[in-house]
């Protein structure tokens, strides 16, 4: 059987450092970071006061009150960055048939501040049970494709994926399989996530996983400084229109680049922390060359995982020189969460974007707030320190990596 090819006609981005797929790219070549107090709650008493929030987000500038009452802040950033991909692609105006156009979508928490919002108000009620009968469906991960679906008609495949901060890519990855496979000739794809709330930040803190450089948010978040202390917390989502080849061909769809490749694994080692030698990562990254029939000569820019942890980023990095040799001091490396914090379920959406936008356009965002050098990295990789690099981007690989061992990566390649 001959896999159907998958090309990328239309992208949507909500973000903390652009409220559109173009802001968001144009503030990432200009190295902006997206980090601020928190001003969703009241963090006085918190280890970490600071995120990556998304900002100037009003959800009545885009949804009726009344609905947008119904939907937890993930699910409102996922509408809007799937509407902005779909009026990118034009697939609206196309008049296909709905029962081949689908939703996947990637959540590593979902409705996290419904839930505690809902749970707040059973014990300060001295808990009887008063719950809104929108409770339910609210909080769970799989409502948003459900919504998307409601919304534009779409009766093709329709889940949620949750792997921790791998949900988006694993949806991509979902996406791209149903129309290789033929099961589709579009699917709306992407992942959305709101954590910082209360009990976001408060778990995290619990963990020692963010930040605590509440005197310098703006540069926090670190990768692969040897000052690093955890990551930042982020909010947002991204989508990306993922269209069979042909099909966008027929109807003259722009054509932003090629997703030729998805891959999985696991660390089978710890619940939060990486393997040490990036084991998983290592297994990941071999399959997804081998499943886009790539060499690592053929990849000239890595969007990693890049969390800004004093563990994490070492681990990806020996993987990334493990896998691709000599060839790791050829190409370029750079942790956009350097800017955007980290969006955990929705990562590897935002990230995804980045990756392929440098593939369109030849050009590498940075890595920023780099200070000192760590000796535990080998300073002959291109970090891309400081400002954005241009050169030819043949092929972009992205990685995300997640609690519980989960690792995905893509590829994406010029069209």
């Amino acid at each position: 059987m001959t896999l159907k090819r998958v090309v990328v006609t239309g992208l949507g981005a909500m973000t903390p450092i652009g409220n559109s797929a173009q802001e968001f790219w144009q503030n990432l070549l200009a190295g902006k970071s997206g980090a601020a107090p928190i001003t969703l709650f009241d963090v006085t008493e918190f280890k970490t006061q600071f995120a990556c929030e998304v900002k100037n987000f009003d959800p009545e500038n885009y949804f009726d009150r009344k609905e947008a009452r119904k939907m937890d802040r993930f699910t409102q950033f996922g509408m809007v960055v799937a509407d902005e991909a779909i009026a990118d692609s034009r697939i609206i105006e196309a008049n296909l048939s709905p029962d081949r156009v689908g939703v996947i979508w990637g959540s590593g928490i979902g409705g996290l501040d419904t839930f505690f919002q809902q749970t707040k108000a059973f014990v300060d009620a001295g808990n009887r049970p008063r719950f809104s009968p929108f409770f339910i469906p609210m909080m769970i991960a799989d409502i948003t494709p459900g919504q998307i679906s409601m919304k534009h008609g779409f009766r093709g495949p329709n889940f949620t994926t949750v792997s921790a901060c791998a949900s988006a890519t694993n949806a991509l990855i979902d996406a791209m399989t149903y129309i290789q496979l033929g099961k589709a000739d579009v699917i709306v794809s992407g992942g959305s996530e709101a954590a910082v709330t209360p009990v976001g930040i408060g778990g995290f803190n619990a963990m020692h996983a963010l930040s605590t450089r509440n005197d310098s948010p703006e540069t926090a978040s670190r990768p692969f400084d040897l000052d690093r202390d955890g990551f930042v917390m982020g909010e947002g989502g991204a989508c990306l229109i993922l269209e069979e080849y042909e099909h966008a061909k027929k109807r003259g769809a722009k054509i932003y680049a090629e997703i030729c490749g998805g891959g999985m694994s696991a660390d089978a080692h710890h619940l939060t922390a990486p393997h040490p030698e990036g084991l998983g990562a290592i297994n990941v990254m071999y399959n997804v060359l081998k499943d886009a029939n790539l060499t690592p000569a053929d990849i000239d820019y890595i969007n990693v995982h890049g969390t800004s942890t004093p563990l994490g980023d070492i681990a990806e990095t020996k993987a990334i020189k493990h896998v691709f040799g000599e060839d790791a001091f050829r190409l370029n490396i750079s942790s956009t969460k350097s800017m955007t914090g980290h969006l955990l379920g929705a990562a590897g959406a935002v990230e995804s974007i980045a990756a392929l936008l440098s593939v369109a356009n030849d050009i590498v965002p940075p890595t920023i707030n780099h200070f000192t050098d760590d000796p535990n990295l080998d300073n002959r990789l291109n970090f891309t320190f400081g400002s954005p690099q241009k050169r030819e981007v043949r092929a972009a690989l992205s990685n995300t990596f997640g609690f519980g061992g989960h690792n995905a990566s893509v590829v994406f390649k010029k069209a």
